[in-house]
């Protein structure tokens, strides 16, 4: 499958089988990262899907890319760009659009995988939008109410299913702010399972074999 030249830069593997529309993840990684980070769960994933690795549209130098601008203030703490994230979330939501026709995907088939900051706005698209997206793997993130579309409660999110993950030792995103995710779940009528695993910021390798049993059976 030849790799287009869409909104946002990517990587592409293709399926296994030779599907009419096939089945796709998305991939959206952390702050800093790139795309080929999460792209080397690649070959781990089932072989029906079309895998999709996105590069987020802001450069951080020397090396990596953000979906937002995050400021490290020691006085003031961390501090997010939400504008520039509601923004990312547009891009992400064009880019989804462009790939679905541009690769033969099945639009009713899409699942994000986020990680970190990808998690945070896989959260955001698919409560905003819930209409383009079937699953959310949310890995070490949370979700952020002050990038989501205004009236998002009242969208029909039941449909949606979600694996949400969290290291009990992350000290970059705290786990009380990944424990805050299932009661907003719960209150939109969404099936999730919530996960936590005895690691820090990252993906362990049994968090990585409990994601992806969960993709296996909903993708």
């Amino acid at each position: 499958m030849t790799t287009h030249h869409l909104s946002l830069e990517h990587l592409v593997r293709p399926p296994v089988t030779s599907a009419v529309k096939a089945p796709a993840v998305f991939l959206f990684h952390g702050y800093g990262s790139n795309e080929e980070d999460l792209f080397s769960f690649a070959p781990e994933l089932p072989g029906e899907l079309c895998v999709i690795s996105a590069r987020a549209p802001h450069s951080l130098p020397p090396y990596g890319f953000a979906w937002y601008h995050i400021d490290f203030d020691a006085n003031f703490g961390k501090w997010s760009d939400t504008a520039q994230a509601r923004e990312s979330v547009g891009k992400m939501v064009h880019f989804i659009e462009e790939a679905i026709d541009a690769y033969a995907l099945d639009h009713t088939r899409i699942t994000l995988l986020g990680f970190s900051q990808g998690t945070v706005l896989s959260f955001a698209l698919a409560l905003s939008y819930p209409n383009m997206i079937r699953n959310v793997v949310g890995l070490s993130g949370y979700i952020d109410e002050n990038i989501l579309v205004d009236g998002y409660q009242d969208k029909d999110h039941r449909h949606l299913k979600m694996y949400v993950s969290h290291g009990q030792f992350d000290p970059v995103i705290p786990v009380s702010w990944a424990t805050k995710t299932p009661p907003i779940l719960e209150r939109l009528g969404i099936p999730y399972t919530f996960e936590e695993f005895p690691t820090g910021h990252g993906v362990s390798r049994e968090n990585f074999y409990a994601m992806s049993a969960w993709l296996n059976q909903h993708f």
